[in-house]
């Protein structure tokens, strides 16, 4: 069985606890405009790359010493559910031999929940309450994503929520309502909620494709990150920044 990926490499902390071996995986069915790694939306030529379980396997015993303070394997995307089968696989396989595991994903994959005993950690986007608005920007609804958020923090998975904070997609009052709400339903220990502001760092890559980028105007203050953070420490939610 193999996995297709883009970009794969270590980093430190941010995909997850501690030094880690991130793979990128190559395709989603989100179709987000502000995406920031678009050639990784489907295998593009030039690149996708494949390699099987087993090589990753090895890759990952390989690296063992590498996995300082907490790391391990992180998958990500694109959107690593999309290759179900292939990464159920390596996760389970990952575990045996003792490798701490990390996802990150968009969470609509309706087996989701079979991948969450297969998991150490769990970073998962979340970007509209609003099921209307969620499928008028990404091209799918949010209630899945809802469902399958509220099994990941039914267990005592550490779970990471991440919010692309975005002017005139997801940064209004109605919004900031609807983001509280939900994370209030799901707040527990070890779960903790990020706002990211809009940043450009993909634009460059959509031309490179040949692709129209789209986002104008798309920018957040820090002032109005802020009160997003504010409000939901005011409903009892762990906000943090990275």
């Amino acid at each position: 069985m193999e996995l297709w990926y883009f970009q794969k490499g270590f980093n430190f902390s941010q995909d997850g606890p501690g030094n880690r071996l991130v793979y990128h995986l190559c395709g989603c069915n989100l179709r987000c405009p502000w995406c920031s790694n678009p050639e990784g939306m489907r295998r593009i030529e030039g690149y996708a790359r494949s390699a099987t379980v087993d090589q990753i396997v090895r890759e990952l015993l390989s690296a063992r010493a590498m996995f300082f303070e907490g790391g391990g394997l992180t998958l990500t995307g694109g959107e690593a559910t999309l290759q179900f089968e292939a990464v159920r696989e390596l996760l389970a396989r990952a575990q045996e031999a003792g490798i701490n595991t990390c996802m990150e994903t968009n969470a609509t994959h309706p087996r989701f929940p079979e991948l969450l005993p297969l998991l150490n950690t769990l970073i998962a986007d979340f970007k509209h309450p609003d099921d209307g608005e969620h499928r008028r920007w990404t091209g799918e609804g949010a209630a899945r994503i809802r469902e399958n958020l509220r099994a990941a923090a039914a267990t005592e998975i550490p779970l990471q929520l991440r919010v692309p904070l975005i002017h005139g997609v997801n940064d209004d009052d109605q919004a900031l309502a609807g983001f509280v709400a939900f994370f209030a339903e799901l707040q527990r220990p070890g779960m903790t909620v990020e706002f990211l502001r809009y940043h450009e760092y993909g634009k460059d890559k959509w031309k490179k494709l040949g692709l129209a980028y789209q986002m104008e105007d798309a920018f957040v203050s820090e002032q109005r990150a802020v009160e997003f953070e504010q409000a939901c420490r005011a409903a009892g939610i762990t906000v943090v920044r990275t």
